[in-house]
């Protein structure tokens, strides 16, 4: 599904010190269906190498394939095509402060063009897979972080994507919160949709079993396919 052939990313230093290197020659390969974490401390290249997935930057060097297409070669206009496919969830959430919980989630279908029925009808499911029937009304300042990462969550899956890439998604919660938001995308996972998560939490890591794919100073030094946060 997605295919990261010989990857770099060098960033051009502002005060000509020497430039910064995000990442050197990553090659990997993301089946259909799967779970990956990319772990690494801060630094180590994971946040670039989501951005460089989705076309949000393009890279120094190599390419990135999704199913088949190199993504940096799409015309700007096919992009929103791409990233319909694909959900992102963030550390700090990025809600609308302004819309409440089901405000904030149908605004994916709005922006896409959807239908009102189809609206009305996906919302509420997806507010129950993750939890919120009773929060649908409460804004992001009403909310804990747990249940912001779940809205987050919940945004990120509303328009049913091929895969969701998760950046640090747990990286302002507490360990009760952590562990259900980590069961959550398990949980989406399990129902068909390949998930990417970044992370630098050992026990995040430690407790899936699954696939973890490790960056050192921009370099793949592991990718075991049940894999242990070792670094």
């Amino acid at each position: 599904m997605i295919s990261i052939r010989n990857l770099s990313k060098i960033y051009p230093s502002r005060t000509g010190s020497g430039a910064a290197i995000a990442l050197d020659d990553v090659s990997f390969e993301i089946q259909e269906k799967e779970f990956v974490s990319i772990v690494g401390k801060s630094g180590a290249g994971k946040t670039t190498l989501l951005k460089l997935i989705l076309a949000e930057e393009a890279p120094t060097k190599g390419e990135v394939f999704f199913d088949g297409q190199n993504v940096h070669n799409l015309r700007k206009n096919q992009l929103p095509a791409l990233r319909q496919r694909i959900g992102m969830i963030f550390q700090d959430y990025k809600l609308f402060s302004s819309k409440n919980t089901y405000e904030n989630v149908a605004y994916v279908l709005e922006v896409i063009g959807a239908r009102e029925d189809d609206i009305k009808r996906n919302v509420p499911e997806v507010l129950e897979l993750v939890g919120l029937t009773d929060r649908a009304e409460n804004f992001p300042s009403e909310l804990s972080g747990g249940e912001k990462q779940r809205v987050a969550i919940a945004r990120a899956f509303i328009h049913r994507p091929d895969v969701i890439l998760a950046d640090e998604p747990t990286g302002n919660l507490d360990p009760y919160n952590t562990s259900d938001i980590i069961k959550l995308l398990a949980k989406i996972n399990k129902l068909g949709t390949t998930v990417v998560l970044s992370t630098h939490d050992k026990e995040v890591i430690n407790g899936l079993g699954k696939r973890v794919i490790t960056l050192d100073q921009g370099r793949i030094i592991r990718d075991e396919e049940k894999g242990r946060f070792v670094l």
